[in-house]
């Protein structure tokens, strides 16, 4: 199977098989049950102490500027994931604890509802990714990743557009076309999760470097991240 990876090439794929360290499902999943419970703690203290009355919003922002940073060492430098991807998650629990506690304190059982939903896209898609119902051809991976590129743009160009008091058209609005954009943009988070599937099942079949299990659970959390947060924006505007 041809990749454009640099990562996944075969020759490293036949190293790491000599040495007895590849990749493995098993290992993958208990890397991501690892990082769900940094996430979920420092989620949960986040949330302790908003709810004690302090102000959290510079622990978010530490999560969002820290996130991102080891977010980008990380995909950059993949044999660093065992190292960095732990503190990626635990960075990113400050950031959608506090988001979360200010939703939940705005619209009550939504949490629960984000959440509900979050788990349920990802159960479904795994589904029919692993029934092969929905496989990853090229077309596919273009789509997503090119959609997936535009959002970054529109919220980069949104994140600019505030220091001047202004706003991308739409993009947070609770009318029908904004409600409309949101539904999209948490489509292409949610097939995001397929080629994250099927970027840890060739590392597997393949015989990836044992660290690439770190690195697949990397990105699955931080895809489920983003899902989690646009299910969260979709149902505040569907409340308001």
């Amino acid at each position: 199977m041809r990749t454009s990876n640099p990562i996944l090439k075969t020759d490293a794929f036949q190293r790491s098989r000599e040495q007895g360290k590849t990749m493995t499902l098993g290992g993958t999943i208990a890397k991501i049950a690892v990082l769900f419970l940094f996430l979920l703690g420092t989620a949960g203290y986040t949330w302790y102490q908003y709810a004690q009355g302090a102000d959290v919003t510079m622990m978010m922002l530490i999560g969002a500027l820290g996130g991102l940073v080891f977010a980008l060492v990380t995909a950059f430098i993949p044999k660093a994931a065992p190292v960095t991807t732990p503190i990626y998650a635990a960075l990113e629990g400050f950031l959608i604890g506090g988001l979360s506690a200010f939703a939940e304190g705005a619209y009550s059982g939504i949490v629960i509802q984000a959440v509900s939903l979050t788990l349920a896209v990802m159960a479904a898609l795994l589904f029919l990714y692993a029934s092969r119902i929905i496989k990853v051809t090229r077309n596919l991976r273009l789509m997503v990743v090119s959609a997936t590129l535009g959002i970054f743009l529109v919220y980069l160009v949104q994140f600019i557009l505030q220091f001047f008091g202004m706003e991308v058209p739409y993009l947070h609005s609770s009318g029908p076309i904004g409600i409309g954009i949101s539904l999209f943009i948490t489509a292409i988070a949610a097939l995001n999760l397929v080629l994250d599937f099927d970027f840890i099942e060739q590392g597997v079949d393949r015989g990836a470097p044992k660290h690439m299990e770190w690195y697949g659970a990397f990105g699955l959390i931080v895809t489920l991240v983003w899902l989690y947060i646009e299910i969260l924006r979709l149902l505040q505007k569907i409340r308001r």
